[in-house]
């Protein structure tokens, strides 16, 4: 019998998929999805709009989806920053965007830099496309003797590890995941400036969830051509399983993404179902600071229990001070409650979810007793 790992390509060989855990549990909190269903208005929009469509489900759908780019124009205009439908581009979910991009802008010979700990499925890509992945670190500041936070990114480090990699793509995540800290702007036209060759993505998947004042880096998109924002629906807009994500960026770049992209890669039931969401967008994001509140009141009530949450401009928190981070993984599954181990030692990742759930959680993670606590016995 042909082996299988044989045929495959070498550089894929051994290597792991992407698999978050899917389990039947009470309280699912480990993969960041809005807790809260669709509303009945917007099912209602959702179900006419595809019945809409699907008479001439015999025709492919357009090619240039165009009414749901000015859609997702409109709305990123409306959060303050004026974006043209030709400055977007959309997938079936924004890791195909990102495939776009790495498909487009990586591959054989090229590199790509990222900042780790950060969002898994960077690296996990660019494998897939023949890209170099070079794991950029967080908490080492070069002007401080390797001081600073544990996932803190400065504009010194960066721009140093910029430099000696010099990489064709970088990825920069803020809110970033799994911490859920945001960068501040100057990271990132520091390292846009000094990446000269490079494409520069700023995956802003968490961005409708960020703290007051925490800015976005659209604002940075004007004469920077090699600058890319990349936004989803799954989250804020409580749409993980409309799969739709996009980005903003120059003209130009949009156009060559179209050299990758497979023919009329999003359906007619997509675009139908992305534009009936968007909407109803002040409906759909009404849940946002509900969110927003149970993830600061996950950190608070952690930092009492003695635990290491990182303040989070996203709708999860990652807490350590735990003695083994599988175990305390294993233990709050047993009470019904699945969260997230991102493989970071002595921490996990939890999203935050309805007060309700929110309750569960806290009440599981009280308790697990000293014995799961670094420092406690």
């Amino acid at each position: 019998m042909t082996d299988i790992q044989q045929l495959l390509r070498e550089d894929l060989r051994g290597r792991t998929p992407y698999g978050a855990p899917q389990l039947d549990v009470p309280v699912a909190l480990n993969t960041n999805e809005n807790s809260y269903a669709v509303p009945p208005a917007v099912v209602d929009d959702i179900v006419a709009a595809v019945a809409a469509v699907a008479h001439g489900l015999n025709r492919y759908p357009d090619r240039e989806f165009t009414d749901l780019r000015g859609d997702l124009a409109a709305y990123l205009t409306g959060s303050g920053t004026a974006v043209g439908p030709e400055q977007v581009w959309a997938g079936n979910g924004s890791n195909e965007v990102l495939l776009h991009l790495l498909q487009a802008f990586g591959g054989q010979g090229r590199t790509a830099l990222g900042f780790t700990p950060a969002y898994s499925m960077h690296p996990i890509i660019a494998a897939t496309t023949g890209t170099t992945w070079v794991d950029g670190l967080r908490g080492v500041d070069p002007d401080s003797g390797g001081g600073g936070g544990a996932f803190d990114l400065s504009v010194a480090s960066a721009v140093a590890q910029v430099e000696q990699a010099d990489p064709h793509v970088i990825f920069l995540c803020s809110p970033n995941n799994p911490t859920g800290t945001a960068l501040t702007l100057d990271i990132v036209a520091a390292v846009h400036d000094a990446a000269p060759r490079a494409v520069v993505v700023v995956d802003e998947a968490y961005a409708e969830f960020a703290r007051p004042g925490t800015p976005s880096a659209l604002t940075l998109l004007e004469g920077r051509p090699r600058l890319v924002v990349t936004r989803t629906m799954s989250k804020a807009f409580a749409f993980a399983g409309g799969r739709l994500g996009y980005l903003a960026a120059d003209p130009d770049l949009v156009d060559a993404l179209r050299l990758v992209r497979m023919p009329y890669h999003l359906s007619t039931p997509t675009q139908a179902i992305a534009r009936a969401a968007l909407r109803h967008s002040d409906t759909m994001l009404a849940t946002v600071d509900v969110v927003k509140a149970q993830r600061d009141r996950i950190v608070a009530t952690l930092t009492g229990l003695g635990l290491d949450p990182v303040p989070s401009d996203a709708n999860f928190v990652l807490f350590g001070g735990l003695r083994d981070s599988r175990t305390t993984w294993q233990a709050l599954l047993d009470e019904g409650v699945l969260v997230r181990d991102v493989g970071i030692a002595h921490y996990l990742r939890v999203t935050a979810g309805t007060p309700e759930e929110t309750t569960a959680f806290l009440d599981a993670v009280a308790a697990l007793g000293p014995d799961h606590l670094e420092g406690q016995s």
